[in-house]
């Protein structure tokens, strides 16, 4: 939901030259800096190195603290030495205070230290004039640190009214120059009707990175924008400052909902990755180019040579705060995967439920229509897990409320679904309507709980109830008395089969500048809006996380959507694209933005399926089913002004295509269960860019029409009107792909042009890979717990295979404090699949059974296949051989999940 006839308006948003901030640091030029060590000044502890650096000009000091993180990360820290006031550090965001590990300084002469890490591969080399930092690998410098002299650190000021004049602001002081200081917008800003007073000055920072051998750089959601990020040219930088962009349009750097302040950057050998740990209003500048490097000569007679070497420069600059950045080395993309969570902590495992269908739309209007919603599913034989109720559900958009009307029963609804094992998710925003008969709105009164504006009066803006006030999350008190909102006895008529989702979090304020909350309003602490923007749903989500938690004491995974979010939302549960439009360009743009906000940590993700706003032809549609299948979050929803669109509305063909793509998508759940288990372990992302599987094939660095589910499934989703073909790049030479439906294996390796035709998209079953599957899909995923496995085993040119299944109740904590999970491993070698455990730990009791097992590429039709296990002794096993496709099917297998057994072929 978003504000309709306000947002599509361009000139609600700042261009980045209406950004003073960003103006002012860009009067910087690169060059040689104006900062410089002391040298005298370095200090070693166990914890880290630190120095002073002084400016030349202004004179003011700022401390550097360097630090190594095990795992290969370090950590650069740069705040002022003796500052007026704290500046803002970013809480909450850190799991926890990173284990660090001792530099040592093995080298220290002439204007250079020298850094070893204990692992002799790393060394940073600090230049103390100018102010440089170096990070070498094994001789090879990786990334340097203020090459360009772009490091930026406006220092707090005392306001005008005290300050002695200065050189700083002598100028400012004539009348000539009044203009220019309005121009830099130092203590007020305008921006429209707009006034924004900076109470404490300005007191941005910013500083440039240079990646040595670079030339593909990625990351920082969350933008319309191409996988591989663009260079940025004056003016156009990417913003991160999460925005309620009705309508926003493609390829544009303005953010939007959501922010993620990581860039990784990757070239054949290596990756890399920048994590800069900010809130407030971030730009980023991307420059890449070749510069000629020499090779030194081998013997006299040889002439030194020049070759091209590309260099990517990343100049990061936010309003306010510190410097405070890691630095992950990798080497690999799954390293940096592991680094980040690491920091931030990793995906949530969903409860199974949320992986399923969902189906929303604002608004179903009433209990009826929510029950014929749900009827329709079944009498079409399509599955689903939970319908949504948005706005229009609750008591006059007073949340935590039901419509007296058209809910008059929504404990008994709620039944009902339960009877037939589905959810119900109602969105629940940060809007507040200023009713004092509203207890809600009463107590957060009372209580001081809403964010202030600049004169310390509650802040009101304009949003779906009218007249609203801001519960301020950031505070912890108010963050605990949110969450007690959610327990059964207080949310009346709530059940623990109703989740939740967070909308409008940015937060969205009809009317204000930018359609969000003045920078100038006030927090907890006392810190301003513009320190703790990017923040505002990060908090939101974990206290409504946290909430459905405490309602079941302790025992149940909680399931919370939220539109907005920053580096470690991933530990709260899912995110979406946002207001996206029904058109094919906006199906095309949701891959690369979905395999951009995986990278950044955060896999549980999806984009509407139809497209939010308007209405999509029904190819359209059908398309979209298709590629959301096969993407981590499912969710089917509309706008208001749309027209209907349940799944069976356009005709009986489409019906039938979408109720396939639906079903494929349960059918592949145990899949996609086992993926996320191992984003919630491992830290890997469950949707994953060629490139990241491939890192050593270059073809696959900007790719972004297709990717990889998990390590096995290559989805190259249909995005164009009335395709006939799609070209797919099949990555690897000494890869082998198979059609994951019609199990042929695929002739052709590199570009291969495939015919399409509306009934499925093209996914393919990679080489060494086994997948886990049910052998039906069921009304919903609990309907489909004891329904038996089936196993596709896609043979490598080894003729060998390996995957794995990860089973637990999948709803609740048990896996954790109990260790109920089991989580098997299924190896194809030497014609004998086998299934052992991955972790013995674990322990879950299941009576399903593998029932059917399927290997792709069996070079010859067996004489005679028999089954083994330790308690079931050996038997004879039915198979049929396809001589067409080399499909060996295995049948009637009954063979049970949880124990050990062998099939010798």
């Amino acid at each position: 939901s978003s504000v309709q006839d306000e947002a599509v308006d361009k000139s609600n948003f700042k261009k980045c030259n209406q950004i003073a901030f960003y103006r002012r640091q860009k009067l910087l030029h690169p060059g040689k800096s104006l900062y410089r060590v002391l040298l005298d000044s370095v200090t070693l502890s166990d914890e880290s190195v630190k120095f002073q650096i002084i400016h030349e000009e202004n004179k003011v000091l700022l401390q550097v603290e360097i630090y190594e993180i095990e795992g290969n990360i370090f950590r650069l820290k740069i705040d002022e030495a003796s500052p007026l006031r704290a500046r803002y550090k970013v809480p909450d965001v850190l799991i926890k205070e990173p284990t660090t590990q001792r530099l040592f300084i093995s080298h220290k002469e002439a204007g250079i230290l020298v850094l070893s890490s204990v692992n002799e591969d790393y060394k940073l080399q600090v230049t103390a004039n100018p102010f440089q930092v170096e990070l070498q690998s094994k001789g090879d410098t990786v990334m340097s640190m203020n090459s360009n002299g772009l490091l930026y650190f406006e220092h707090l000021q005392p306001p005008s009214s005290d300050r002695k004049p200065t050189a700083q602001n002598e100028e400012a002081a004539s009348d000539s120059s009044k203009e220019k200081q309005e121009d830099l917008g130092l203590w007020q800003e305008k921006f429209g009707s707009f006034l924004d007073i900076k109470a404490h000055g300005p007191t941005s920072v910013g500083m440039d990175f240079s990646l040595h051998g670079y030339d593909h750089v990625y990351g920082i959601p969350q933008h319309t924008e191409t996988l591989l990020l663009k260079n940025t040219s004056d003016g156009d930088a990417y913003r991160l400052y999460n925005l309620d962009i009705f309508g926003h349009k493609i390829h544009e750097k303005i953010g939007i909902y959501g922010s993620v302040p990581l860039l990784l950057a990757h070239k054949p050998n290596r990756t890399s990755g920048i994590f800069w740990l900010n809130s407030s209003e971030t730009l980023v500048d991307i420059s890449t180019k070749a510069v000629a490097e020499h090779t030194p000569s081998r013997s006299a007679a040889e002439t030194p040579k020049q070759r091209a070497v590309p260099l990517t420069d990343v100049r990061w600059m936010s309003e306010s705060g510190i410097i405070d950045v890691f630095l992950l080395m990798g080497p690999t993309a799954f390293d940096i995967f592991k680094q980040f969570a690491q920091l931030t902590g990793t995906q949530a495992l969903p409860p199974l439920f949320s992986l399923g269908y969902h189906q929303c739309r604002w608004n179903y209007e009433d209990e009826q229509d929510v029950k014929a919603v749900d009827a329709g599913f079944d009498a079409h034989d399509i599955p689903y897990d939970a319908i949504w109720l948005d706005i229009e559900h609750t008591d006059g958009k007073r949340y935590f409320t039901w419509d007296k009307q058209k809910f008059q029963n929504p404990r008994k609804m709620q039944e009902h679904l339960r009877k037939k094992k589905r959810k119900l998710v109602v969105i629940i925003d940060p809007h507040i309507k200023v009713d004092p008969s509203y207890t809600l709105y009463a107590q957060a009164k009372e209580k001081g709980y809403f964010v202030k504006d600049r004169n310390g009066q509650d802040f009101e803006g304009i949003s779906w109830p009218g007249s609203s006030c801001y519960l301020d999350f950031t505070n912890p008190e108010v963050r605990k008395w949110y969450a007690d909102q959610f327990a059964f006895k207080t949310y009346k008529a709530s059940t623990n089969i109703l989740f939740v989702w967070n909308d409008m979090n940015e937060p969205s304020v009809f009317k204000g500048a930018e359609l969000t909350m003045q920078k100038d309003a006030v927090h907890y602490n006392n810190w301003e809006h513009r320190e703790v923007h990017n923040l505002y749903g990060f908090y939101q989500q974990m206290a409504t996380a946290e909430g459905l938690i405490r309602r079941s004491s302790g025992k149940e995974r909680p399931f919370v959507l939220t539109r907005s979010f920053f580096a470690g939302s991933q530990k709260y549960g899912a995110v979406w694209t946002g207001d996206n439009t029904a058109e094919w360009s906006y199906l095309k743009i949701s891959i690369p933005m979905l395999l951009t906000i995986n990278m950044a940590g955060i896999s549980f993700c999806g984009a509407d399926v139809g497209g939010f706003i308007g209405d999509p032809e029904p190819e359209l549609l059908v398309r979209w089913y298709q590629a959301g299948a096969y993407q981590p979050f499912f969710r089917g929803h509309s706008n208001m002004e749309s027209k209907r669109r349940e799944p069976w509305l356009f005709g009986e063909k489409n019906t039938q295509i979408i109720r396939r793509a639906i079903r494929e998508r349960y059918v592949l759940l145990p899949y996609l269960y086992t993926l996320f288990y191992r984003a919630h372990t491992a830290a890997e992302p469950v949707m994953r860019s060629l490139w990241i599987e491939f890192p050593g094939k270059m073809e696959t660095f900007d790719v972004e029409n297709e990717y990889m589910l998990g390590n096995a499934l290559l989805v190259h989703p249909v995005t164009e009107k009335e395709a006939k073909t799609v070209t797919v790049l099949f990555p690897g030479s000494e890869e082998i792909w198979y059609d994951f439906r019609k199990f042929k294996r695929m002739e052709d390796a590199g570009t291969v042009k495939i015919p399409v035709t509306l009934d499925n998209i093209p996914v393919f079953q990679r080489g060494g890979t086994v997948i886990p599957l049910k052998t039906t899909a069921g009304k919903s995923t609990e309907w489909m717990i004891d329904t038996s496995y089936e196993l596709h085993v896609a043979l490598d040119t080894e003729a060998c295979a390996i995957g794995e299944l990860y089973i637990d109740d999948g709803h609740s904590f048990q896996y954790l404090h109990k260790k109920q999970f089991l989580y098997r491993k299924f190896t194809f070698h030497k014609n004998i699949l086998s299934s052992s455990c991955i972790d013995e730990s674990g322990e879950y009791h299941t009576t399903c059974v593998v029932e059917r097992v399927i290997i792709l590429g069996f070079g010859k039709q067996p004489t005679f296949v028999t089954a083994s296990s330790k308690d079931g002794g050996k038997k004879e096993v039915v198979f049929t051989y396809d001589t067409k496709t080399s499909a060996l099917t295995l049948e009637k297998l009954a063979l049970t999940v949880d124990a050990d057994w062998e099939i010798c072929i």
